[in-house]
């Protein structure tokens, strides 16, 4: 009997889209039968692990089944530069990738307060407030920067205000004509390389990639349903991104929008992001406050510690299904993608 993780047991592959994750782990270590994840219906995963023990790979895995799979559309924010290897040759079957780097959003997608954040202004403030007024006003940069020199306030907090903008406007990825939801709802995954770009702008690109995919869900302007997967998601629950990944994780079930997660820092994740997640993908942890970030969730179901269950070696999980109430002790499968995030060593050289 097969099983699929968010799902269970007793539906054939054929009938509902799936993703296969790996294998069983045995006690003594070896391989068992297979082991699938739903991509049928939507969820919240979370994917753990310390540093070079396999977090990005499986969020690579993930990505093959879900660009493989039938009426989805799986978007990967990718803030290290690893996942354009998606679009490389693949064994076995094909995996249809399409690489964006630093694509252009448009200024709208961000709501005032999400603007006066964005450049580090009190919306109380003088400038704070003019840029919170142009934002409501226009949908362009420049549209912004013309109401606020012809509006009736100091001329310091217009200088402010405009030099903000401008800074905003350097970082090169606003533009009123910039991505839409419909350009990232194609059968193909879409990977968005956001890794030349710094802290601020990096969250203004993901928030609008995640705001225009759950609108466009609840307009029905897509049919598919969206994939959202992070890598190192603590970067965007800091920043202004933070809202559209809450929304999704609170409210993205009923239209359809799922997002999957990937830290090696667990403990930097909002509680919210652990406890609305019903998939927990856990790769080694050692660290104590990232164990404890998991064990503030840990099911009633779960027969033993997570300590306890805590995996040892490089690709293999445990992993922690609320949909089904069950608990797996696997090894991920070997991507079909190159996998892109190895750290180069001196020896190779």
């Amino acid at each position: 009997m097969t099983f699929v993780i968010g799902r269970g047991e007793g539906e054939s592959l054929e009938e509902r889209p799936a993703g296969k994750l790996g294998t069983y782990r045995a006690l003594d270590g070896s391989s068992g039968a297979p082991l699938y994840i739903d991509l049928d219906r939507p969820h919240a995963m979370l994917v753990v692990g310390k540093r070079g023990y396999g977090k990005s790979y499986t969020l690579g895995v993930i990505a093959e089944g879900l660009a493989r799979a039938e009426g989805v559309a799986p978007v990967v924010v990718d803030p290290m530069g690893v996942f354009d290897t998606l679009a490389d040759e693949s064994r076995g079957s094909p995996v249809p990738a399409a690489v964006m780097t630093a694509p252009p959003v448009r200024p709208n997608v961000l709501d005032p307060r999400s603007w006066c954040t964005l450049l580090e202004l009190s919306p109380e403030s003088g400038a704070g407030g003019l840029v919170w007024q142009a934002a409501e006003a226009h949908a362009s940069l420049a549209g912004m920067r013309q109401y606020v020199a012809n509006a009736d306030a100091p001329g310091t907090d217009k200088r402010a205000a405009i030099n903000h903008l401008d800074l905003a406007d350097s970082w090169g990825v606003f533009d009123e004509t910039g991505v839409s939801a419909a350009d990232l709802a194609g059968p193909e995954i879409s990977v968005v390389d956001v890794s030349e770009l710094d802290s601020a702008p990096m969250n203004a690109v993901a928030r609008a990639v995640g705001e225009a995919l759950y609108r466009a869900r609840i307009e029905r302007k897509i049919d598919r349903l969206p994939w959202l997967l992070f890598d190192e998601v603590h970067t965007f629950f800091d920043g202004v991104a933070s809202a559209a990944l809450e929304t999704i994780l609170t409210r993205g079930r009923a239209p359809g929008v799922s997002l999957v997660m990937a830290t090696q820092r667990p403990s930097a994740v909002p509680p919210v992001g652990v406890s609305q997640s019903d998939v927990i993908v856990s790769h080694r942890l050692t660290s104590g406050a990232d164990i404890e970030a998991l064990k503030a969730t840990q099911p009633t179901y779960m027969d033993a510690s997570l300590e306890e269950r805590m995996p040892t070696e490089t690709g293999d999980v445990i992993v922690i299904d609320d949909a089904t109430e069950t608990v797996h002790a696997a090894t991920v499968r070997r991507r079909d993608t190159p996998h892109g995030g190895d750290s180069p060593r001196a020896s190779e050289l």
